[in-house]
């Protein structure tokens, strides 16, 4: 066991004047609901994606979900989306009542492979959620082009993407729906929320409507509900760190790409050859790196899990895996989904595992957990 401090896989950076800011909305009194932060927030997110129409909410699931609805996707409807993603990405398809489709994985950039998701588009198809893993997006113009052809919406899982970019324009800024998060560990985060990037002002207050309950308010004491809506609205407390975090953001990626470099770099290019691991795609024109996962090799007595607890209990390093499979979970299988419909998904989601990555991380840091990687497979 190493004497050095735990490294951890993920680690949020608050800086002094955002805890202060929040110490100024406890004070204020107004603490939830249309407070003056959420505005503002919701101003400097839409502007970070070229002036289109942003709200901000609770969570990033239910972003995906307001989407759904917003697109009128429901019973009967079929939404594709990947296998390899947090639950949530599929679970929000159930919410609005359509049936999630899964298309396996390119297994170099680990994202949903677009030849097999048009392949797995039905006339019950009415929308695809891709997901941008790690921070890489798809083709977005392919992605678009299938979209077009077939009058799909389509809701951009962009939870671990904000920063990214396609030919020079942010992830965000262009296309249809894009949901993001803001939890704890993503380069920006409220602690927990989200936003959702619309197309029209008509969107944006029917998003409105959604994340409060359905309702709608006109003069002193007005109000309407004409539409089921939930609780899903962003706090002052949260936008006061998001806020904050919009002011380091660019210095964040900028960050996080030249901690991926010295990852590639101490790693070596024999590393893969030597130890059957795959590293991720070096997409440093398009991705934010908000992970840097590797795959272990498929072959020995090592599992992910003993890897994993060797990399905590020899060298105090933490790693994680995103993500298990979501057609293996109990619920998808009582659906009817098995194991060895989607082999790639299969194959990483049984051996990825993210290293650490997070702004206040330093080269030494990277040095370090590749060591102990080298070492637990050589081992």
């Amino acid at each position: 066991m190493t004497a050095l401090p735990f490294l951890p896989f993920s680690r949020p950076t608050i800086d002094e004047a955002t805890i202060a800011a929040v110490g100024d909305v406890l004070r204020s009194g107004w603490l939830t609901n249309g407070g003056p932060q959420v505005a503002a927030f919701e101003a400097q997110l839409s502007a970070y994606f070229g002036g289109r129409p942003v709200r901000t909410f609770n969570s990033g699931t239910c972003t995906m979900e307001i989407a759904l609805r917003i697109a009128g996707v429901g019973s009967g409807d079929e939404v594709i989306t990947t296998p390899v993603s947090w639950v949530a990405t599929a679970n929000v398809i159930l919410e609005v009542g359509a049936t999630p489709v899964f298309a396996d994985i390119d297994p170099v950039t680990r994202n949903i492979d677009l030849d097999k998701l048009e392949a797995a588009i039905t006339p019950r198809t009415r929308a695809i959620i891709p997901v941008y893993l790690a921070g890489l997006p798809v083709d977005m113009d392919r992605l678009y082009a299938i979209a077009d052809k077939h009058k799909l919406r389509v809701v951009e899982d962009a939870a671990q993407a904000f920063g990214s970019t396609w030919k020079g324009r942010r992830i965000g800024a262009f296309g249809d729906f894009a949901s993001f998060s803001f939890q704890v560990n993503k380069n920006l985060t409220t602690g927990e929320g989200g936003c959702l990037v619309m197309n029209t002002a008509e969107e944006a207050a029917l998003a409105d409507k959604f994340r409060l309950q359905g309702v709608t308010r006109s003069g002193v004491d007005g109000i309407d509900v004409d539409v089921l809506g939930g609780k899903y609205n962003m706090t002052d407390i949260a936008a006061a760190i998001g806020i904050g975090q919009m002011k380091t953001i660019d210095a964040v990626n900028a960050h996080r790409r030249a901690l991926a470099a010295h990852y590639f770099k101490s790693f070596g290019p024999e590393f893969e050859a030597h130890s059957s691991a795959q590293l991720p795609q070096q997409a440093f024109d398009t991705s934010n790196w908000h992970l840097f996962q590797i795959v272990l090799p498929d072959r020995g007595p090592t599992t992910r899990a003993d890897f994993m607890t060797r990399m905590k209990t020899e060298f105090n390093v933490g790693t994680g895996f995103h993500y298990a499979p979501i057609h293996l979970f109990t619920l998808y299988r009582e659906m009817g989904f098995k194991e060895g419909m989607f082999p790639e998904s299969e194959r990483i989601g049984r051996l990825t595992v993210t290293l650490p990555m997070f702004y206040a991380m330093t080269e030494a840091d990277v040095e370090r957990a590749v060591g102990a990687v080298k070492s637990v497979l050589a081992k």
